[in-house]
């Protein structure tokens, strides 16, 4: 994504309102926004930041970063690492517990479990077993916003 795009249209909108007036209005609005230049770059950068936190706030797993290549900013998914498979191994499965869900989850589950090539249970008891342990917290929080930058 090319930001001096936009700034360069924000500035050519300003010219073109500044039209309206005499030709020291024009001026003006010509000095006005070469002195915005880098402001309205950098809230353009502030607001795509704000979108990526708004985004990973909606996503299950992973996150958006800004990130960028040169000066040009990019929105970037950046995938939870998978968690090794969780094994039961301790354990013979004997417990057994009658559990009603919906139709529709049930198909979900199916899915899920298919993706992973394991059967239902496994899937479930793999799942139980991550949400069950308690996880060591990151000290952070998960509103956060990553990358590099370049000034």
């Amino acid at each position: 994504m090319q930001i001096d795009g936009y700034v360069q249209a924000l500035r050519e909108d300003l010219a073109r309102i500044a039209a309206v007036g005499d030709e020291s209005t024009a001026r003006a609005a010509e000095l006005l926004s070469g002195a915005l230049e880098s402001a309205l770059g950098r809230r353009l950068l502030e607001a795509l930041g704000e979108a990526a936190l708004e985004l990973s706030g909606q996503l299950e797993e992973g996150r958006v970063e800004v990130r960028f290549a040169g000066s040009d900013p990019e929105l970037v998914l950046v995938r939870d690492e998978a968690e090794p498979a969780i094994e039961a191994a301790d354990e013979a499965y004997t417990a057994r517990i009658s559990l009603r869900l919906p139709e529709s989850l049930k198909v979900r589950l199916e899915a899920g479990a298919a993706r992973e090539g394991v059967s239902v249970n496994t899937w479930l008891v793999q799942a139980l077993l991550r949400h069950a342990e308690p996880r060591p917290s990151s000290g952070g929080s998960r509103r956060r916003l990553t990358g590099y930058g370049r000034s």
